[in-house]
């Protein structure tokens, strides 16, 4: 079975066609600036040529229907025909409570996700236009959607109700949600797999660390509780957010600047975190080769966001009474030495003992940058969330009736 993965965004789109037989990626590529007249098609066919183009897409349907030529075209193509695709995954960001699993695209879930709108604004109106984009070229290809909140749908209610009138919940599901959901249940199997433990047995803090950052406390194989809250902006700092802040700032800050409340949103989630302490970048890597230089913003804004990765981990290895393993993931995650380093040497007193030479290596696989003697095992673990989504797609199409 071949199955597509998509990525839809509002003027974007990403997509991985993988061979399930071998979980082999076939061809993958972005189109960018979907609704100009100098939009960008860059497609990267395994083991042939990258084809990249510029031309007028004004719409997603266009934009799935270009993906499919290039899939299908004698030089670029890696399959002969579109009847070659036998289902199309969808990272979908929020699924609220309706959907504590991944699910197969229905009239019924496609209304569902229109009701979840108001949660995730930026995000799911996209992933609505991906997926009728694909009805649009491939009407009779099942769909399956793969939310990144449905692995936190196993928290407890004190793990995700916030200390605030519960009619507000009740009304309104104002709670916590939390995100990264296909990455955190990704490198969390993985790394029991590499352990060669079961997944049951562990608990966990998975560090998915790169531009949007959280954590979660992963118990017992199940999410026990996560940084992110009813939005992305909770938690951690990040690149461009603000992570964890007294509620209160907002309408203090609001008066004294005279800030609407979409200003004090770009603020919070586009003007924040590593770029505001800086004053230079969102980007770690130029954060950390200015630390390194001297600048004292850049230093600060790294103490401040290895700092608060390390509360998260302490405070969760409380919550569940105990820690066997952290996990670093993600682009600054799996990547940052220095990042690992710092966030690591605050934690001997779990017992943390973090073997240099190991986080020193660069490795695509997962690795240990623990000592044997450390008591928590700490693992840097590629995560790869295009290929849960492709698992996820494949075992709802193959346990349909419809599809056997």
């Amino acid at each position: 079975m071949k199955v597509l993965v998509i990525n839809a965004g509002s003027s974007s789109l990403k997509y991985q066609l993988y061979n399930m037989t071998d979980e082999s990626v076939l061809a993958s590529g972005r189109v960018e600036r979907i609704g100009m007249d100098s939009s960008i098609v860059t497609h990267e066919p395994a083991g042939k040529p990258e084809v990249k183009s510029v031309s007028e897409i004004l719409e997603h349907t266009t934009a799935v229907r270009r993906v499919l030529d290039l899939l299908t075209d004698a030089k670029h193509g890696v399959i002969s025909r579109i009847d070659e695709i036998h289902a199309v995954g969808h990272r979908v960001v929020h699924g609220g409570e309706s959907f504590k699993e991944s699910a197969l695209v229905t009239g019924d879930v496609k209304a569902e996700i229109r009701k979840l709108f108001d949660l995730a604004p930026l995000h799911n109106p996209a992933h609505m236009m991906g997926i009728l984009a694909v009805e649009e070229n491939l009407s009779d290809v099942p769909q399956v959607v793969v939310f990144d909140t449905a692995f936190h749908q196993t928290m407890p209610q004190q793990s995700y109700l916030y200390a605030i009138p519960m009619v507000l919940y009740r009304r309104h599901k104002v709670r916590r949600y939390g995100f990264h959901g296909t990455s955190h249940a990704y490198v969390s199997q993985q790394a029991a797999d590499f352990l060669n433990k079961p997944l049951s047995s562990l608990s966990m803090v998975s560090c998915h660390i790169g531009n949007g950052a959280s954590c979660t406390a992963i118990k017992d194989g199940k999410s026990f509780d996560t940084s992110m809250g009813m939005t992305p902006l909770e938690g951690l700092m990040m690149g461009t957010r603000s992570g964890d802040l007294d509620p209160a700032v907002v309408p203090y800050v609001m008066n004294k600047e005279d800030l609407s409340v979409s200003e004090v949103n770009s603020m919070l989630n586009k003007h924040s975190g590593l770029q505001a302490i800086s004053g230079l970048s969102s980007d770690m890597r130029e954060i950390t080769d200015a630390m390194n230089d001297g600048d004292k913003n850049a230093k600060l804004a790294f103490d401040m966001y290895t700092y608060r990765i390390r509360k998260y981990i302490g405070a969760y290895a409380a919550a569940m009474n105990g820690l066997d393993t952290i996990i670093f993931t993600a682009g600054v995650g799996e990547n940052s030495v220095v990042l690992r380093k710092a966030v690591c040497e605050g934690l001997t007193f779990l017992g943390v003992e973090l073997d240099e030479a190991r986080n020193s290596e660069r490795s695509k696989e997962t690795r240990r940058i623990s000592t044997d003697n450390s008591r928590i095992t700490v693992l840097v673990v590629p995560t790869n969330e295009e290929l849960l989504i492709a698992r996820d797609t494949y075992a709802i199409i193959r346990e349909s009736s419809d599809y056997n």
